[in-house]
């Protein structure tokens, strides 16, 4: 009898040997797909619709940023496949602004401030009320408007590489507010954007 139960022991202690490096591998497994999961939320700007960021910025007030865009612009497309996928635009984006992309010649109506924005345009290719507010009537791709409190705005239009891009957006939380000039802010808060 002595030996059936230490042969039971045995394989009692063998199973759960097993059943331990299993779960512990299923553990394992399930915590590296979390922090995929979790690292791969981060790797792209929170985009979202101009309604969305009001909504957001009537909580709680950050910068909205609109990247005012058109489906056939090729610096449009270069700025997503390069600048707004640059891991520090990304994170300083996401963690200071509302970011809405809005397409310039949508047939969306837009209410906003008691007032509607349509697109008039018979063609698919004509401007839509909002952007032309946003851009001033100055209709170039990109252009980004960054709007403060109250309501104030800025337009910056143009392509721009990761670096230079950095140095605008962190202006406009870093600088703007305090005061500064870009040119001031470059020099003292953008060294990287100022040696360029």
């Amino acid at each position: 009898m002595l030996i059936n139960s230490n042969i039971r022991l045995f394989h009692l202690t063998a199973y759960q040997n097993f059943y331990f490096h299993a779960m512990k591998a299923i553990f394992l497994s399930l915590f590296i797909a979390l922090l995929s999961v979790s690292s791969f939320a981060q790797d792209k700007i929170q985009w979202m619709t101009w309604n969305e960021a009001v909504e957001k910025n009537a909580v709680e007030q950050k910068v909205i940023f609109v990247d005012v865009y058109t489906d056939w612009c090729g610096w449009c497309k270069k700025m997503d496949a390069t600048t707004f996928k640059n891991e520090k635009v990304v994170d300083y984006m996401n963690e200071h602004y509302y970011a809405v992309k809005f397409n310039a010649e949508t047939h969306d109506t837009i209410r906003f401030n008691n007032q509607e924005f349509i697109n008039e345009s018979n063609t698919k290719k004509g401007p839509h009320q909002l952007a032309v507010a946003l851009l001033d009537g100055r209709m170039s791709y990109p252009s980004y408007a960054f709007i403060g409190q109250p309501w104030d705005k800025t337009v910056a239009p143009g392509y721009m590489g990761a670096k230079d891009f950095q140095c605008v957006i962190k202006y406009f939380v870093e600088g703007a507010p305090q005061g500064q000039t870009f040119d001031q802010f470059k020099i003292e808060g953008c060294p990287v954007a100022a040696a360029d």
